[in-house]
């Protein structure tokens, strides 16, 4: 037996580390690079394959003179947290587990094996929970293989909103809001993964948002990838001795993002660009209130020479390097800004979004 299933890297658009808070949304959107699991039925013993993963050095720190390992920059460890789960979810459904090889290929890094910041480490934890569950003949909703990838990747990393599963899971533009890990937690404790899927999660949605004729996105990348997990440490470290800025820097976040999904449904791009140039603004402020750089220079230049073109930009994701992202419409000079970027070498990604094919239009309310 050979099963295979892809799922879409993604970037942040909007709503960056307010997202963090259990019921701030942001907005995500699903890109056309993929990582792809393929499993074939083994006997007496399994194996687990990646060309991309074969040469990435494990990053260590020291915690009080300990040596640590940082398991959260390994995609291996995501892979066997989503095997770990969705297994037990087999089990629990009568399915009689097998062994098989999993083989991992992946678009979301460059040639040298650089991160662009598409969220590796939520697809592969999607992509494996989707073979899995073919291999085991188990129907999931988007919901449901969003539920399973979120558990899978909570164990391994422990911090973060789980946007980038979301995006990776239900694809094309979604506004998103995390849930309350600390309920999801306690809940663990007592329930059956089961269970845990049929239940409402408190606070978490993922709301598709519809097409906006004219509306233009384009990535560009600094070349710098950064830790998405160092980041939310170091903002998590420094904002507690100021919480008022960082609960005003909440309240902002969120409105900026409602503003902007406001535009999705009025097919209002003047709108989305206004809020895409307020939420630039706030995270320069969350800059000054924990001192960490999110907009690096290089991220700076992107931005500005955008805004020259007529284009409103940020940064996407946690910052601290890698992608910028643009929102513009179709009348607007986009060959003299990728000539420009190039010149100040911020490298245009030929990214879309990407959306899985959808046979029956309807969802249910549960799964929206």
């Amino acid at each position: 037996m050979l099963v295979e299933a892809s799922a879409p890297g993604k970037l942040y658009i909007a709503g960056e580390y307010a997202v963090v808070e259990p019921g701030h949304p942001a907005i995500i959107i699903a890109v056309d690079q993929f990582i792809t699991v393929t499993i074939t039925s083994a006997t007496k013993s399994g194996s687990i394959q990646s060309a991309q993963y074969s040469e990435l050095p494990v990053k260590w720190t020291r915690r009080g003179g300990e040596l640590v390992l940082d398991i959260r920059e390994n995609p291996f460890h995501y892979i066997l947290a989503a095997i770990k789960i969705t297994e037990k979810y087999a089990r629990e459904q009568g399915k009689e587990l097998a062994f098989f090889d999993l083989k991992v290929t992946s678009e979301l890094d460059n040639s040298n094996g650089r991160k662009y910041g598409l969220g590796s480490s939520g697809a592969v934890t999607v992509a494996t929970v989707k073979a899995l569950s073919a291999f085991y003949e188990l129907p999931l909703t988007p919901m449901m293989t969003f539920k399973l990838a979120a558990l899978a990747h909570l164990e391994v990393q422990g911090n973060g909103s789980c946007g980038d599963i979301a995006a990776s899971s239900y694809g094309g533009w979604i506004a998103f809001a995390t849930f309350d890990q600390q309920w999801l937690k306690k809940e663990q404790q007592s329930e059956s993964i089961t269970n845990l899927l049929t239940k409402e999660w408190p606070y978490l949605t993922i709301t598709p948002l519809p097409e906006v004729p004219h509306l233009r996105l384009l990535i560009g990348w600094t070349g710098s990838p950064a830790s998405t997990s160092d980041l939310v440490d170091q903002v998590n470290e420094s904002r507690a001795d100021k919480q008022t800025s960082y609960e005003e820097f909440l309240a902002d976040s969120k409105t900026c993002v409602e503003q902007i999904v406001t535009g999705f449904h009025q097919q209002d791009i003047s709108l989305i660009k206004q809020m895409i140039k307020k939420n630039r603004r706030l995270l320069n402020e969350l800059t000054q209130i924990t001192d960490v750089v999110i907009e690096t220079p290089a991220l700076k230049t992107l931005c500005d020479l955008a805004e020259n073109y007529g284009g409103a930009a940020k940064s996407s994701g946690a910052g601290g390097g890698d992608c910028g992202i643009v929102i513009t419409d179709q009348k607007s000079g986009i060959l003299p800004l990728m000539s420009v970027w190039e010149k100040a070498g911020i490298t245009p990604l030929p990214l879309h979004v990407y959306h899985y094919p959808n046979p029956t239009k309807k969802r249910s309310s549960h799964e929206s």
